[in-house]
């Protein structure tokens, strides 16, 4: 099929389209974006810098992707660095994206199959990955890092520089200041470490074994007493830290920079030996009973 663009759209000479694209009423295309084959922008959409959006992308009205970065740190006449978007990404009504800067690492990247809907926001030099959803007006700061299958709740706000892991669960309204680790549900603000993210697990085809080891190195790592490297210490000392999806969750905190979201209700003083998991029936708390039953 031939392009489809609409006579009142500005189209830059220079813009590289692919295959198949179709870009609707008063859009604008600047002259360093790509776009993918079979890409399709909607009316009144804004596609600028030096953008690419892969194969298969849908933009719809009033979105702004690749625009001036918002960072006061920007050089007179710097108008922002890369902005990479990968495949089959829908970007719903007003969200923004900008690319990244020259001093934060030049570049913003998402990946493949995200749902970026209503209002969101993602700034200069973050990283999206793969399958994630962004509800409507959930946004991220500049330098953040989103993992793969993550969902974020409407009006999440994710703190610069922190990062959120794969298939964590943002609960409406969060505000994240601290690293959410992967499988984890956290919420509230600050945001909070409430459980596991049970229900995206089982969806996304994790064993019964896999769910209960995730759910048994969270009641270790994050409800037992003694400092948190003395607690990943103790795990990976164990056949539990040696098991995949544990792994995750141990390196992600082991290489927080900001920390890690705390648990609501606390680590337990005492009760249960952090090498077995033996728990003791009287120390039980609000937050290790989300940890195990949810």
């Amino acid at each position: 099929m031939p392009l489809d663009i609409h006579p009142t759209a500005v189209v830059a000479p220079t813009a590289v389209l692919g295959e198949d694209v179709a870009i609707g009423p008063y859009t604008i295309v600047g002259p360093m974006v790509r776009l993918g084959d079979r890409c399709r922008l909607h009316s009144h959409v804004v596609v600028d810098g030096d953008t690419h959006l892969g194969p298969e992308c849908e933009v719809f009205p009033h979105a702004v992707v690749g625009s001036m970065p918002q960072d006061k740190k920007l050089r007179p006449g710097e108008s922002g660095g890369r902005l990479r978007i990968g495949r089959n990404n829908r970007i719903r009504e007003h969200a923004t994206i900008h690319g990244g800067t020259s001093f934060g690492g030049g570049q913003t990247v998402i990946g493949d199959h995200n749902m970026l809907l209503v209002g969101c926001h993602i700034g200069h030099d973050a990283t999206v990955g793969s399958h994630v959803v962004f509800t409507n007006g959930a946004m991220a700061a500049g330098h953040t890092h989103i993992g793969d299958r993550a969902i974020l709740g409407a009006m999440v706000g994710i703190h610069q520089f922190a990062r959120v892991g794969e298939l964590a669960m943002v609960g409406a309204g969060a505000m994240v200041s601290h690293d959410a680790p992967p499988f984890s549900m956290v919420q509230g603000d600050r945001a909070r470490l409430v459980g596991v993210n049970v229900v995206g697990l089982q969806r996304n085809g994790y064993t019964a074994e896999q769910k209960s080891q995730i759910k048994r190195v969270f009641r270790l790592l994050f409800w037992r007493s003694g400092t948190l490297q003395q607690r990943l210490e103790a795990i990976r000392s164990t056949q539990l830290g040696a098991e995949p999806v544990c792994r995750k969750v141990l390196d992600f905190v082991q290489d927080s920079q900001r920390g890690v979201c705390s648990p609501r209700g606390g680590r337990r003083p005492e009760g249960g030996d952090i090498r077995d998991g033996s728990p003791r029936a009287s120390a039980r708390n609000p937050g290790d009973q989300n940890v195990e039953d949810r």
